[in-house]
């Protein structure tokens, strides 16, 4: 990855104290995905792009059952896998994924899911953000940290990241913010605050406290103060005065008189 700036003395004792709180509100935040070795969650996090990890825990138990080890995978077919993660989107690329980066496992790793980054990387359906995932939880090896949809909207609203910031600019600012050890529990932690407090939409970002202290830079908190601040500014305004039936009546008839 490119090089990364160095955060201000007052940038680093705002993410210590970011970090402090949100442990202290998700004590036990972990990976939701299910799964009972490293292979297991290298295949759960293939399955779970562009879906939930309720639909994907869902689906995996049948599969895990079906194919237990690397090799039943690659012994198999994408066709023989696609019957199990039918459910989920986009099941017939996600099931050639499945079957070639479990016979990569098998015939050049030896059953063993890789323990870098760069193997990690050669397999099919593996990027930074899978690859984080099982480097982390797997193996507690914290290479980076995993930037999902929650950890991107939350890094921007927290003012951890800038608004424009894509995935891996958003990485490498939470990599410099944020100690080494904590990498694998940060991503945790944004996503279970994401999913329980400050979400996308239907969120009210005053009424957490997290929200309430580091939340100064959410555009969506900006928009519901502009919004609050808008009513009260209508409600304030006194009614307008209405032309009375009279009025009016008398003006049409000397109108009409001096036509």
């Amino acid at each position: 990855m490119p090089a990364r700036s160095t955060p201000s003395p007052a940038e680093l004792a705002r993410a210590a104290k970011l970090l402090a709180e949100l442990l202290a509100a998700y004590p036990d935040a972990h990976c939701e995905l299910n799964y009972s070795s490293p292979h297991e969650l290298l295949v759960a996090t293939i399955l779970s792009a562009q879906t939930t990890d309720v639909n994907v825990n869902k689906a995996t138990p049948s599969l895990f059952a079906r194919f237990p080890t690397p090799a039943d995978y690659a012994r198999s077919s994408p066709e023989e896998i696609e019957p199990y993660v039918r459910s989920l989107g986009f099941f017939r690329n996600k099931a050639r994924a499945v079957f070639e980066s479990m016979r990569e496992v098998h015939h050049r790793f030896n059953d063993q899911v890789p323990r870098t980054m760069d193997e990690l990387l050669t397999l099919r359906g593996v990027a930074r953000k899978t690859a984080n995932v099982v480097l982390g939880n797997a193996f507690n090896i914290n290479v980076g940290v995993v930037v999902d949809t929650h950890v991107e909207r939350l890094s921007k609203r927290l003012a951890l990241a800038p608004k424009k910031a894509n995935v891996a600019q958003i990485e490498r600012r939470l990599m410099v913010l944020f100690p080494q050890d904590h990498w694998c529990m940060l991503s945790h932690l944004l996503i279970w605050h994401g999913r329980r407090a400050c979400k996308a939409r239907g969120s009210s970002c005053d009424a957490h406290p997290i929200c309430q202290t580091f939340g100064d830079h959410c555009d969506r908190r900006t928009t519901e103060r502009r919004a609050a601040k808008a009513a009260l500014t209508i409600s304030a305004k006194p009614a307008p005065l209405r032309k009375s039936g009279k009025k009016t009546t008398t003006r049409r008839a000397k109108n009409a008189g001096g036509s």
